[in-house]
């Protein structure tokens, strides 16, 4: 093994050694008041597992698995299949069936032809080419996960920026991975141009900001919805999240592109003509889409349309039968079988679930296409799901809530949001957005009880709010490459530094704060109580 192998093994276990040893600690500490044993273990659990995930000691999944069996061990589950229960939770399996339509559409190049197709519309000037990488990953990123929307966006970007600029003058990082689009020659430093700049970091701020339209967009996302039911037993619902994720996408996208290009980074290039007619070169290249490719299209607008349509039961259920509302939107009547009670057919998990088997007899995709998904978010999911709901059941969320909060009861609530949020995007700039949300989430949901007698409203309604708060700010941490896996992506790419990045998240991060705050309230007050509660 190498001296460098070394060193980080050695690190490693250093690390995993103080996580344990801080486990022990807070585990065999005297309880606080409030606060049960089981509470105090879950708490223990807590601490390990963040500790792991925020110094990156294991890989996030390995940490995930792990949670189970220390809970089981500590005894707050007696026994290991209530531990494990959180790996089965529906929401798990609505991201598995994200990950494989994704996959579908990536086989047959969909995604990308769509965001050349916007290209090709929309590039006329520098900032209109900006903004339309970022509209088209901003869109795919909604239905695609942001990870995989970063990963096919950037190479598009670079090589937009190549006809644009020029081979030769797209600047690389020495010593980093160059993605795909632009060679990296002699590695004779070339400076940094605006416009590279702000369409590469527009591309990774997109695919963070997209994945809040949808609940299958980003990690986050899905966390909240099943912690909401889990511990609330409240279903958020795919129709129910667009009133929440599209009006945030469509306030801070445009936001976010203003300060990049006009701001931070305005592009200094006099034509980009050439970027525009090679995206329709290369569409018409390709040609009409192939009739697999088209009945993959037809899975997914049939699957993205019965989602939304799932979640309008309340409107369109009234007009039906009973028995058939029941068995389409879901109740606890009989259905048209006979049976009593019912989930619904268009329920959002059984949409998901259904489009997998459809494609498959599409003939358009087989099982080892669709099961190249990402399982380390998947195990993920799990472990955050287990965690959370082993801090409900004991109880350890009311009382961390109680303690952190009771000093702000008495502040105006947008303060509140304003913590909230200013908090998660802090702690998501040092650790990934899907653990902030795992630890958070829970947290924040517990808070509800400590205003809802201020504001006036319901306690399911305050937890949501604060959580939906919580969720959203964890995809805008944009000053540091661990914060989102776009920022990773589009700065491991090699086309930029961590100086152009940190210069534009720390103004971004600061003026989504304020954005953010205000949106929030302004939805909470006026345009959610009327669809979420």
């Amino acid at each position: 093994m190498s001296p460098l192998g070394n060193s980080r093994s050695r690190r490693r276990v250093a690390l995993f050694l103080v996580a344990v040893g801080g486990t022990v600690l807070v585990a065999a500490a005297p309880s606080p008041s409030g606060l049960s044993t089981s509470g105090q273990y879950a708490l223990a659990t807590m601490f390990f597992a963040g500790f792991l995930w925020v110094s990156g000691t294991l890989p996030l999944p390995v940490t995930a698995l792990s949670i189970p069996f220390v809970l089981t061990a500590f005894g707050v589950y007696a026994e290991l299949d209530a531990a494990l229960a959180g790996f089965a939770d529906p929401i798990i399996f609505l991201f598995l069936a994200g990950f494989m339509l994704a996959n579908a559409l990536q086989k047959y190049d969909i995604d990308r032809r769509i965001a050349l197709w916007l290209l090709s519309k929309m590039g006329t000037s520098p900032r209109r080419l900006v903004a339309a990488v970022m509209l088209a990953t901003a869109f795919l990123s909604m239905w695609v996960s942001n990870t995989a929307t970063a990963a096919m966006m950037t190479p598009i970007a670079v090589g937009i920026l190549a006809q644009v600029l020029g081979r030769d003058a797209v600047a690389t990082v020495p010593g980093r991975h160059v993605a795909d689009g632009v060679d990296e020659g002699d590695g004779d430093e070339k400076p940094f141009s605006n416009l590279q700049v702000s369409m590469l970091l527009g591309t990774a701020y997109a695919a963070s900001i997209g994945g809040v339209g949808t609940l299958i967009g980003t990690p986050p996302n899905a966390i909240l919805a099943a912690q909401l039911n889990g511990i609330l037993g409240y279903e958020i619902g795919f129709a129910r999240w667009l009133l929440v994720g599209v009006p945030i996408v469509a306030v801070t996208l445009p936001i976010v592109w203003y300060l990049l290009t006009f701001r931070l980074y305005p592009p200094q290039v006099a034509s980009v003509e050439p970027a525009r007619t090679g995206a329709r070169d290369v569409l018409e290249a390709e040609g009409d889409l192939g009739s697999r490719g088209r009945r993959v299209a037809y899975v997914f607008t049939a699957t993205a349309s019965l989602w939304v349509l799932g979640g309008l039961g309340e409107f369109f259920a009234p007009a039906l039968p009973p028995a058939w509302a029941t068995t389409i939107f879901g109740g606890s009547g009989v259905t048209v079988l006979g049976v009593d009670g019912h989930q619904g057919l268009l329920y959002y998990v059984m949409v998901g679930l259904a489009a997998i088997p459809a494609l498959v007899l599409a003939d358009t995709m087989e099982w080892e296409e669709l099961a190249d998904v990402d399982w380390g978010t998947i195990l993920l999911f799990g472990g955050g799901i287990s965690l959370a709901d082993s801090l409900a059941a004991t109880a350890a969320t009311d009382w961390i809530a109680s303690t952190v909060f009771t000093s702000l009861t008495d502040a105006p609530i947008v303060l509140v949001v304003g913590v909230v949020v200013i908090l998660v995007v802090f702690l998501t700039e040092v650790t990934s957005n899907t653990a902030t949300a795992t630890i958070v989430i829970p947290i924040l949901i517990s808070v509800g009880s400590v205003f809802a007698v201020r504001l006036g409203v319901a306690e399911v309604s305050t937890a949501i709010f604060l959580a939906v708060s919580g969720a959203i700010a964890a995809s805008f941490a944009f000053a540091l490459p661990v914060a989102t896996p776009p920022n990773a992506i589009v700065f491991g790419s090699g086309y930029v530094e961590q100086r152009h990045m940190l210069r534009a998240g720390v103004v971004l991060n600061l003026v989504m704060t304020v954005v953010l705050t205000g949106l929030l309230w302004v939805l909470f007050r006026f345009v959610w109580p009327a669809f979420l509660w």
